[in-house]
């Protein structure tokens, strides 16, 4: 999980105070070892656990079910430590995973993943080429913003492309602000970064996708973890949309690239 991004007034896009949000101590040594605790704290002290153990082991039942239906080439975005993308990779399936957090892409790799250490709103390889884009681990809250996500993932997909989506268990649409914890009493004075998230149940992703043009295609849930997956109805992307991925490509020519992993990630 992570790829914490925020909206501007002039599109999306990733900060540097809100990426070393998921690049603080708390969280990396959490990912290095394995286990918690970690919380999301919103500004008024509420804690949203963070399942760190689970993410960290082996794909379960409820990840297999959502793999089982990807469909081409798979983009996972916050792939966290990479239990998603090492699993795909190791049925032979050409999968990429995203995240802004170096200890989470430093262990998809040693899992045998491919990853890349940036956030869904850089410029990305393969836009417009992907068959799935993963958001697992309630991802589906990133930048706090869930029809600005949308609109980047139609960017990111092919035509018909799937989005496969896990949302939170309650009824909920919720934006918030907050920070990565480890639950432990801060030093007086010390805070850290916070940005937005969002978190969504099924009813609420399902407005979201509908007035933006995507259709449910599948819902189901397994271990008490509900799943959505939506289908690009049309070819059409909005406007914004547009105009954020032809700024990316330009911004794409303009900046070093990693072409080993992008041709590793989509065969060309």
């Amino acid at each position: 999980m992570s790829a914490a991004d925020t909206n501007t007034g002039t599109g999306t896009t990733a900060t540097g105070t809100e990426a070393a949000a998921w690049s603080t101590d708390p969280y990396a040594d959490a990912l290095r070892a394995g286990r918690g605790p970690l919380f999301l704290r919103r500004t008024d002290g509420w804690l949203l656990p963070l399942d760190v153990e689970r993410w960290c082991a082996r794909a379960d039942a409820a990840d297999l079910s959502a793999l089982h239906r990807c469909e081409g080439s798979v983009l996972d975005i916050g792939c966290g430590p990479g239990r998603l993308v090492a699993a795909l990779a190791a049925r032979g399936r050409r999968a990429l995973g995203v995240d802004v957090s170096e200890a989470a892409v430093e262990r998809t790799l040693r899992l045998g993943g491919t990853a890349l250490r940036r956030s869904v709103f850089d410029p990305l390889p393969g836009e417009g080429r992907w068959g799935t884009v993963l958001l697992v681990d309630g991802n589906i809250g990133i930048g706090g913003d869930p029809a600005g996500l949308l609109r980047r993932a139609a960017g990111l997909l092919t035509h018909g492309g799937l989005i496969i989506a896990e949302t939170a268990p309650v009824d909920i649409d919720e934006r918030v602000r907050v920070r990565v914890d480890d639950g432990r009493r801060p030093p007086p004075g010390a805070t850290g970064s916070h940005f937005p998230w969002a978190r969504l149940g099924t009813p609420a992703l399902l407005r979201y996708g509908r007035a933006l043009g995507w259709q449910p295609v599948d819902q189901w849930e397994v271990a008490g973890r509900p799943f959505v997956a939506l289908r690009r109805s049309t070819a059409r992307v909005t406007r914004q949309s547009a105009e954020h991925t032809n700024s990316a490509a330009v911004t794409s020519s303009q900046r070093a690239r990693n072409p080993s992993v992008d041709r590793a990630a989509y065969g060309s």
